[in-house]
């Protein structure tokens, strides 16, 4: 039996059994779980399986098992998951010893989580094609004609996913929300259809993906919304034809005389209050936007800002977001080297060697679960190095053209070719890291127990 089964078998003695999954979902170094009874979950005894990293509590149980292995782990647990079984009722199950698995969240975080798991499954196409967009426009830079067809096929490849991503998320949204997925899928395609050019409403012609991304997650979630209220009053004889057609139909007016225009001024004041937050802000604002993301990354939110990210590439051409937040993952790198210099301690030490080169390439959770936050201060002192690398990014004001992890991966999806001035910012957060760790952050005795 390979590792990552007798992991999974681990995981399900502790969460009731494979009859008490109904969903396996998984990202870069996580496994969510969506459980039918969670009071049968004891949060402390599934922290000291051997394997799981940390154990978060949401509306879904996100198991950090680490990166490669999520993967893995999830499809073992898939092969055993139970049949799906109707929502609970409740809104709160509280699980044995006395700890919670809440879904009474405040409705902000709520829609952050709703959000990152209708982006959480495009997570490997969009760094994929990114990482692909972006070497081959690097390579353009260095003069590769790009009229030829090896170069005109990755650009396609690169490229596949950004021409049909409202109908992705269009599918996954109707999916989060309990409908039918193809219904969400239609309501995507509708807003982003081309020949929407040609049609005028309020005396101005329509533009094709006004509202973007939001917009689309919108008018998919008004599909799940109308489609059970006219389930209710159709025949079930006439079930298939009529509440497809009616939902359909009445979600498609709505959606461009009424979710067109909103998203888009909702789009408008998204991506213009971020421009004026860094111009007015500059690197004070880059500071505490890269200071303040690991924090996001601890309660597993940080996927809720894909949107953003996408709405500002289709908007402006870039992010220049995604660069300062990726200072939070090289501060973290910074602490995790300071600390492997100073402490002593064996286990820590081999803690941070499987976990930092994962860390130079944007994946954190290894270092954030296993390294920074049992110890306590290094998290801090890792986010004050993510600070100071997310102002030096916001007043040189790198952007990235495309979505991917953080890290040195992020090269080559730079705007403008300025990879040198990223990867400055990107030392600049190793260094504040590792000088504020190793002054202020780790001392011998805090590795005690680890």
């Amino acid at each position: 039996m390979v590792q990552e089964e007798v992991l999974a078998q681990a995981i399900l003695e502790q969460v009731g059994g494979k009859r008490n999954i109904r969903q396996v979902t998984y990202c870069m170094t996580r496994v969510r779980l969506t459980l039918n009874d969670p009071t049968k979950v004891t949060i402390s005894d599934l922290r000291r399986v051997d394997g799981v990293i940390e154990v978060i509590e949401d509306e879904t149980l996100q198991l950090v098992v680490g990166p490669g292995r999520s993967a893995r782990v999830a499809a073992y647990l898939s092969e055993t998951e139970g049949e799906a079984m109707k929502r609970p009722d409740s809104q709160t199950e509280r699980g044995s010893g006395g700890e919670t698995l809440s879904t009474a969240r405040s409705p902000f975080r709520r829609i952050l989580r709703q959000v990152g798991n209708i982006f959480i499954p495009l997570i490997p196409g969009l760094i994929a094609s990114g990482l692909i967009n972006g070497g081959a426009n690097f390579a353009i830079n260095m003069g590769v004609d790009r009229s030829v067809s090896w170069m005109q096929i990755l650009l396609v490849f690169g490229s596949t996913i950004f021409a049909y991503l409202a109908v992705l998320v269009g599918w996954n949204t109707a999916k989060e929300f309990e409908g039918t997925p193809v219904l969400g899928a239609i309501a995507g395609g509708i807003l982003f259809n081309p020949l929407l050019s040609d049609i005028v409403l309020y005396d101005e012609p329509l533009v094709v993906g006004r509202g973007g991304l939001f917009g689309v997650m919108f008018a998919a979630w008004l599909m799940t919304v109308v489609e059970r209220r006219v389930r209710r009053v159709i025949p079930d004889t006439v079930d298939l034809l009529f509440t497809p057609l009616l939902t359909m139909l009445l979600v498609g007016f709505i959606s461009l005389y009424a979710i067109m225009p909103v998203a888009g001024v909702l789009s408008d004041g998204v991506t213009h209050s971020i421009e004026v937050m860094l111009e007015v802000g500059g690197p004070v604002a880059g500071a505490v936007l890269a200071g303040l993301f690991l924090p996001l990354v601890m309660v597993g939110l940080h996927h809720g800002l894909t949107p953003i990210h996408l709405e500002l590439i289709h908007t402006v051409g870039n992010t220049a977001l995604l660069p300062i937040l990726a200072m939070a993952g090289a501060g973290q790198v910074g602490a995790a080297m300071a600390i492997f210099v100073k402490t002593r301690n064996e286990r820590l030490r081999n803690l941070i060697k499987g976990a930092i080169p994962v860390g130079f390439l944007g994946i954190g959770e290894p270092l954030l679960y296993g390294v920074t936050l049992p110890l306590g201060r290094p998290f801090l002192t890792a986010c004050l190095g993510a600070a100071v690398g997310g102002a030096f990014q916001a007043m040189v004001k790198t952007a990235a053209v495309g979505i991917g992890v953080s890290g040195l991966t992020l090269t080559p999806l730079i705007d403008d070719g300025r990879y040198m001035v990223y990867l400055t910012g990107l030392f600049i957060s190793y260094g504040a890291g590792f000088v504020f760790t190793y002054l202020f952050g780790f001392k011998e005795e805090m590795a005690e127990g680890i």
